[in-house]
């Protein structure tokens, strides 16, 4: 196996994409936060203490998405032009999905990536003074477009 950001003597560094032409790319991402009865009810009553979580979760992982170089450092800096990122209060969790979207040379499933697992860290830090039992489970990319390794998709595996 060949891995594209080690070069022969297995030095990392950043791959060129200079000579690759821009196409639109899409890439969507998926995260849960388990939380107990009680959290799920004060987000569905929109009584959690620090105020409205899915609004800020909303916000951060659309921010998220756009800070991934700062974080990850081979990954190449690209137009972020399109991020949405759904929160959803579901039976035993909150479920999260992001979708960015780019016209570029480079794909965007590590900015959909960062982008729902940064809504889940807001999730959790503000519903921790309610429930310290709160986790991140099942992260992971559904469903990439464009590029040329073309369109792919998956279901998560069960938690």
């Amino acid at each position: 196996m060949q891995f594209t950001h080690l070069d022969s003597s297995g030095a990392a560094y950043m791959v060129d994409v200079t000579e690759k032409q821009p196409t639109v790319r899409t890439a969507t991402a998926q995260c849960e936060v388990a939380c107990s009865p009680e959290v799920l009810e004060a987000l569905a009553n929109g009584t959690v203490p620090k105020g409205d979580v899915l609004a800020v979760a909303r916000v951060a992982g659309i921010a998220a998405a756009k800070r991934v170089p700062d974080l990850l450092p081979l990954a190449h800096t690209i137009g972020v032009h399109g991020c949405k990122v759904d929160l959803e209060i579901k039976q035993d969790h909150v479920f999260i999905e992001a979708t960015v979207r780019t016209a570029d040379r480079t794909g965007v499933e590590m900015e959909a990536l960062t982008a729902v697992n940064v809504a889940a860290l807001s999730v959790v830090d503000m519903v921790k003074g309610v429930d310290r039992s709160a986790y991140i489970r099942r992260c992971g990319i559904t469903a990439k477009s464009g590029g040329r390794s073309g369109d792919w998709s998956r279901e998560l595996p069960e938690a």
